[in-house]
């Protein structure tokens, strides 16, 4: 093991935008249109407690060994999903009858496997070339220690929430009303250690980015945190006005219309110390200017422990959430164009920084410093010889002394804290653990 002192050499991206965002308020809210209510709430209906129950108990069970990326436990849930797909007779996107879209071993931290996402889809009646992608991530931490963590909230949650979306929408689909878009049915891998899954697939679209038209990510719905106790019919919404207006007021009237979930916003704020905006899968789509959603009921005295067990899910909490995003989808699908415009306004001279070390922490270590679960093959970790079980504990003069570490340099290497002009200052991009 070896303890570093990262001087510099990170490679940064850089991208600014002059869209200016002009559009009157009120008249954007007079704009949504709701479809019948009676048609919204009969294929929601059909999703039950004990339905996302069966699903959640195989796939967070210890025979998966905590569903770690590459893992036999992984590929066994990758296995599960396919065939629930082809039973319920929801086809793929892919050739072949193939549900398996293949990321190779070379994408991934050298710790890992090959892995797959899990692809399905219901073809579009009306455009079907555009295409509206549900996701959530289906892999979690594996073994550590002798101990599996099964990740049932993390994510099994979402996995399970999403067999029953799309069962909705084929049921949907079987009764003569199909969606005018394709909706993509996504199950990433790779989430836990970099969302590599969700990168890969931005990377490796299977329908065009350009003809893409949301991300509707699921992560963690399936418990209660301390804030909501007293309140449990509620839901944190992050990013839905990040891209676009509409989005955000579609989501916001379906809620209204239907269902009246207590939505908190407090985690998307752009000063959010948690930055749970860059922590999941929807992020990736974001960074390609694809308007996101991100449903999360908050971290837990479980979360990222082997105690985060099926025993513990509030499912009829997710139910409600489901129900939700399913109804957004149909209300989205109404549309016969979907004019998304850009939120913010964004300045020519603006400038954004990704760090891209290449590595992965080990959110489990709770020494000083950042301890590395992986390396990511050609990053600059990997070429200045990082590897995993070595420490980092001083990023130029920045100290690490736990997780999450904020560092911004620019191309240089030097900081910009104390290199470029203050109103650089608040695009520091965390290097934090995803969720």
């Amino acid at each position: 093991m070896k303890i570093f002192f990262i001087a510099s050499a990170f490679a940064l991206v850089g991208s600014c935008s002059s869209t200016r965002y002009t559009t009157k308020i009120q008249n954007l809210k007079d704009s949504i249109h709701i479809v019948d209510s009676a048609l919204v709430t009969k294929y929601a209906e059909s999703i039950t407690p004990e339905e996302l129950k069966e699903h959640l108990l195989i796939i967070s069970d210890d025979k998966l060994l905590g569903r770690a990326t590459g893992n036999i436990g992984q590929k066994i849930a990758a296995e599960y999903l396919k065939n629930y797909y082809q039973e319920q007779n929801i086809g793929s996107p892919l050739s072949d009858n193939n549900y398996f879209q293949s990321i190779p071993k070379s994408f991934l931290p050298k710790s890992n496997e090959s892995s797959e996402n899990v692809l399905a889809y219901i073809k579009g009646s009306e455009i079907p070339s555009e295409v509206l992608i549900i996701s959530a991530h289906y892999d979690h931490l594996g073994v550590k220690d002798g101990e599996i963590y099964n990740g049932a909230d993390d994510n099994g949650s979402g996995t399970s929430s999403l067999m029953e979306i799309a069962q909705a929408f084929k049921m949907a689909e079987n009764q003569g009303h199909s969606p005018k878009r394709s909706v993509l049915f996504l199950h990433v891998t790779a989430e836990e250690i970099g969302k590599l899954g969700s990168e890969y697939y931005t990377t490796h679209p299977v329908f065009p980015l350009k003809n893409t038209v949301a991300d509707l990510n699921i992560d963690m719905i399936g418990r209660v945190d301390k804030a909501h106790e007293n309140n449990k019919d509620y839901l944190y919404l992050i990013g839905s006005d990040r891209l676009s207006t509409e989005l955000h007021y579609l989501s916001e009237k379906v809620n209204t219309t239907f269902y009246n979930i207590n939505l908190d916003y407090r985690y998307n704020a752009e000063n959010d110390s948690n930055h749970y905006y860059n922590r999941s899968d929807h992020y990736n789509f974001a960074e390609n200017n694809i308007p996101i959603i991100f449903y999360f009921n908050g971290e837990h005295a479980d979360y990222h422990k082997p105690t985060d067990d099926t025993e513990f899910i509030n499912f009829n909490g997710i139910v409600l959430v489901v129900d939700y995003i399913e109804s957004i989808v149909v209300n989205l699908n109404n549309y016969d164009s979907i004019p998304f415009t850009k939120t913010k306004e964004k300045s020519n001279k603006a400038r954004s920084f990704k760090v891209t070390l290449g590595v992965i922490p080990d959110y489990l270590f709770d020494g000083m410093g950042m301890r590395i679960d992986g390396v990511k093959e050609d990053r600059p970790a990997s070429i200045a010889g990082i590897e995993k079980g070595d420490i980092v504990v001083k990023m130029g003069e920045f100290e690490v002394k736990d997780m999450p570490v904020m560092v911004s340099i620019d191309t240089h290497g030097k900081s910009i804290y104390s290199e470029a002009p203050s109103r650089w200052k608040n695009k520091s991009i965390p290097l934090k653990a995803s969720s």
